[in-house]
């Protein structure tokens, strides 16, 4: 067996994947955001089910482009991906799994900051980038 499938299963993936995005929904920042743009839930859940099983796992199952659909947004600030990262903190700290859910926010911080970094260099090409703002 190698270390990745010792770090857990796409069980447990699905079950932080949508724990955590129930957060999301009933966040008063991000859940209007995400509400706004999303329009199949169901969808959108399993994708990120994928996403994260490829990213943990190496299970290969996501197919996508996230960047673009995240440059897309309107007005998004480094407080708004650092609170992202709160609710993802706050999910992985009630994993039973912590192996898994040091590997899952390790990979968070990268995505978060990759994708902030993006945006603003998407939106504002001239101006120096700035960090997710943690909190």
């Amino acid at each position: 067996m190698t270390a990745r499938e010792n770090l857990g299963t796409v069980d447990e993936i699905r079950d932080f994947v949508y724990r955590f995005y129930d957060r999301v929904r009933d966040d008063e920042q991000l859940g209007p955001i995400f509400n706004s743009h999303i329009q199949n839930w169901d969808t959108h859940l399993e994708k990120m089910v994928q996403f994260w099983s490829s990213m943990l796992l190496g299970t290969g199952t996501y197919n996508g482009t996230p960047m673009p659909k995240h440059v897309a947004l309107p007005s998004l600030s480094g407080e708004l991906f650092g609170r992202w990262l709160k609710l993802f903190n706050e999910t992985m700290n009630t994993l039973e799994n912590q192996a898994l859910a040091q590997r899952a926010d390790m990979f968070a911080q990268r995505i978060a900051r990759s994708l902030w970094y993006g945006y603003q260099l998407h939106h504002n090409p001239d101006k120096p980038l700035t960090e997710v703002v943690h909190g």
